[in-house]
């Protein structure tokens, strides 16, 4: 029996994607052109907001051949900018980028616009076309680029620069791919207004291939705080991150690699877990076998060195999600609730919830849900995900919600690295600590809101026993003009009787949280003018008669 010869050989990560790029969200043309249109708005927002830079960012879909399905999307921002020598890896490398840091970010793996870019390329055969200044640069860069699929590096069609001394900055991308728009118009634009909800401190434009714009101005200068990058945590390695930690450190001895590489972990918290773990201090990282960083990277995450610490995240705060969610959906009632740094495997996260009710909010069946992860909106896989297992789980009749109701719910979680369910990055898994974080949050949001429905109950049963008690006020100011003619001669009018009535009225609904009303106005839908003061004692003396009647 002759030998078997099988052939081997490797993909390149492009090889790869491009063979299967339905896991990176590429699935089908409407799925591909809502996809190419999240992730380039989500760098241009990366390249402002995790800057300091209040983000402006025009979005533009053309045309390009209907009858083919090609569409131009180009995206600019005034962020800052692109390095001329990083274009070509950053545009046409698939896996490189600068998001690689133990910080939070938009984007976590390398993938995003190249993914577009090379989805692009293979339906349209078009490549991308790249513009940009850097800050503080007096050169305006124009690349055109392709990727090699096979080797995954990028092919330089054409490069140019002149001089620009205007003083703006930013980047502008303009990809063409295949996409059915009719299909998928309606997913982008509920992407471009979340977007808006959760960075109301951006100003967004966009103009779709029907001429349709949509403008989102910006609502407030307050940015989220910058995200910091960090030392790993302890708990959050393993035996592979410890191998390459030792690589590039310049320390000498097992004390000093953990107290200078960790965060959380000093010389005297070291030398404790050192004597716990029954590990040598003075050993050479560099001499530590196999066995030995296994069991390391087991005590690591065993010992119970404090949490994370909070400042490599950015969350949008309470006020910024209060005023988008104000701004866009214009409800009666808004509450935002925004949780305290917590830890999962050694990954710090932050969970924020925001409940928006009644006003201009559809009535539903359900509670409208809002999800974001590192401030992007998340549309696709909705019941996959934790969030919507968090939402359906919370019984709102517990705080006066009985459905159909007008009820949304902004649900965001900020980390350096974000557990999603997949690389189309549309769901969250079920991570014990984040389900929890997120129940606390609505529970309390929820007893913010149970407040408000409960004031709304009162204030609407008040104000139906004040207008059944101001039907009667034109027949009783009758009847006490008679009795004032029969004790005081000539007595005071019932008109004049009427308005100190509903005066008293109107007070009296003032009190009870009502606010300030026009009481004959709400029944008769007259306006009435306001009582005047009594000027002669004997007036005075009618109205204190009145009032104590």
């Amino acid at each position: 029996m002759g030998s078997i010869h099988v052939e081997f050989r490797e993909l390149s990560p492009s090889e790869f994607f491009y063979r299967y790029r339905e896991i990176a969200g590429y699935s089908n043309p409407t799925r591909a052109f809502y996809q190419t249109v999240k992730e380039l708005i989500e760098n241009a927002l990366d390249a402002c907001d995790s800057h300091g830079i209040l983000p402006s960012v025009k979005v533009e879909i053309e045309e390009v051949d209907i009858k083919k399905l090609h569409y131009m999307i180009t995206v600019e921002d005034n962020g800052i900018g692109v390095s001329p020598k990083h274009v070509p890896k950053a545009f046409g490398q698939v896996l490189y980028g600068s998001k690689y840091k133990q910080r939070q970010t938009r984007g976590i793996f390398g993938l995003g616009v190249k993914m577009a870019i090379l989805y692009g390329q293979v339906t349209t055969g078009k490549p991308v076309i790249v513009i940009t200044k850097p800050i503080r640069s007096k050169y305006r860069w124009l690349f055109k680029i392709r990727i090699d699929i096979k080797k995954n590096r990028p092919i330089i069609l054409h490069k140019e620069s002149w001089k620009d001394e205007n003083g703006e900055h930013g980047t502008k991308v303009s990809i063409v791919i295949e996409g059915d728009w009719f299909k998928a118009k309606s997913r982008i634009h509920e992407y471009v207004k979340r977007t808006a909800i959760a960075t109301p401190y951006a100003e967004i434009f966009f103009k779709d291939p029907q001429g349709r714009t949509l403008h989102y101005p910006r609502k407030t200068t307050n940015l989220p705080p910058i995200p910091k990058e960090i030392k790993p945590h302890p708990h959050g390695v393993d035996v592979e991150m410890l191998k390459a930690l030792i690589l590039t450190t310049k320390t000498t001895n097992l004390l000093d690699f953990l107290s200078k590489t960790f965060q959380n972990i000093g010389e005297k918290s070291a030398k404790e877990f050192l004597k716990y773990a029954h590990l040598d201090p003075s050993i050479k990282p560099s001499k530590l076998t196999i066995d030995d960083l296994s069991s390391l990277a087991k005590k690591l995450k065993e010992y119970p060195f404090k949490p994370p610490k909070g400042n490599a995240l950015s969350p949008l705060g309470e006020e910024i999600i209060a005023i988008g969610l104000r701004s866009v959906l214009e409800p009666e009632f808004v509450t935002t609730v925004s949780r305290k740094p917590s830890a999962y495997s050694g990954h710090p996260f932050i969970i924020e919830v925001g409940i928006a009710y009644g006003g201009k909010i559809p009535v539903k069946e359900y509670p409208q849900l809002y999800r974001f992860a590192n401030k992007i909106p998340l549309l696709y896989d909705e019941k996959a995900c934790v969030m919507w297992k968090m939402v359906s789980e919370i019984n709102w009749k517990n705080y006066n919600i009985e459905f159909p109701a007008p009820l949304a719910i902004l649900i965001h979680i900020c980390s350096t690295k974000i557990p999603f369910k997949g690389v189309g990055k549309e769901s969250i898994a079920e991570v014990p600590e984040i389900e929890k974080e997120i129940r606390k949050a609505l529970r309390e949001a929820g007893r913010r809101l149970r407040k408000h429905v409960e004031r709304k109950r009162r204030e609407r049963e008040a104000m139906e026993k004040i207008i059944a008690i101001a039907k009667y006020i034109p027949e009783v100011s009758k009847n006490l003009a008679e009795l004032s003619k029969a004790s005081k001669g000539k007595g005071v009018s019932s008109k004049e009787l009427e308005n100190i009535l509903y005066s008293l009225l109107e007070m009296k609904a003032k009190k009870m949280g009502i606010g300030s009303i026009n009481i004959k106005q709400l029944i008769k839908g007259k306006h009435r003018k306001t009582l005047p003061q009594p000027q002669s004692k004997q007036s005075k003396k009618q109205l204190d008669l009145l009032q104590f009647i």
